[in-house]
């Protein structure tokens, strides 16, 4: 008998309501991208660059090693900088990576293949932009609890901006209510059976999307919102290293 997408939804949804104990949660760090919008001219992508003193990426892996909720780390990277996480763990005493696999041709695929890469014990799996690294212990656990609670969070922040829509010709069609819009982040978190069954399915569909969120939306299931404010960025471009630098020493 053929199962739909929303009975596995509802199936999981039941499963996630377990009783408050501690759960076992992996953490799978994207950055296998090039950065080619970055145009730094060091021959450094973007998670490798220096930012007050370390590699990006570094601050990342910090964020989650630091943060009592997750148990393991897993690196998604490229071919050519697998090995430097080795040097890392020594340097900078990361205890918690436990695999680096190297990305695929796409985001969706490198994640797929982080998670493949979990352990059999995972609950749950918070997925992280690599190049978003001022994210904190604080936020990863804030957007954990509520995944806890419902299944699936996801990091996000309230839109400030007005936003259009616009028209085939570029002129505005339409103004978008801003108080319902919110702008994507991560860390984002699903039960991992819930992320299983979304991954697999939009695999066999050739459902394409650009964040993990849109997996558990493809199969009908709610992703609660958990506001981690504007500082929650992601290196793209060379400005946003100068903000990341501002921000991180405003902190100190």
């Amino acid at each position: 008998m053929q199962i739909s997408a929303k009975e596995i939804a509802a199936l999981l949804r039941t499963l996630s309501k377990t009783a408050n104990k501690p759960h076992f949660t992996s953490a799978i760090i994207a950055a296998a991208g090039c950065g080619s919008r970055m145009q730094n001219g060091t021959g450094k992508t973007k998670q490798l660059m220096e930012l007050c003193g370390m590699p990006v990426i570094v601050h990342t892996i910090k964020a989650f090693e630091e943060c009592e909720k997750i148990n393991e780390i897993i690196i998604v990277t490229r071919s050519e900088e697998a090995d430097i996480y080795e040097q890392y763990k020594a340097k900078y005493g990361f205890t918690k990576i436990s695999a680096v696999v190297i990305g695929g041709d796409t985001r969706q695929e490198s994640v797929l293949r982080g998670f493949e890469a979990i352990s059999d014990k995972s609950d749950f799996v918070a997925i992280h932009d690599g190049a978003r690294c001022l994210i904190t212990p604080e936020a990863i656990t804030a957007v954990l609890d509520e995944a806890f609670r419902r299944g699936a969070a996801t990091a996000a922040a309230k839109a400030s901006d007005t936003v259009k829509r616009a028209d085939r010709n570029g002129f505005i069609a339409e103004t978008i209510e801003r108080d319902s819009l919110w702008m994507a982040q991560t860390p984002q978190v699903f039960k991992t059976e819930l992320y299983r069954a979304a991954a697999y399915i939009a695999k066999e569909e050739g459902f394409v999307c650009t964040d993990d969120n849109s997996l558990a939306e493809h199969i009908g299931f709610e992703v609660k919102l958990v506001d981690c404010g504007t500082e929650n960025i992601k290196i793209t471009t060379p400005i946003d290293l100068a903000v990341a630098e501002i921000i991180m020493n405003s902190r100190k």
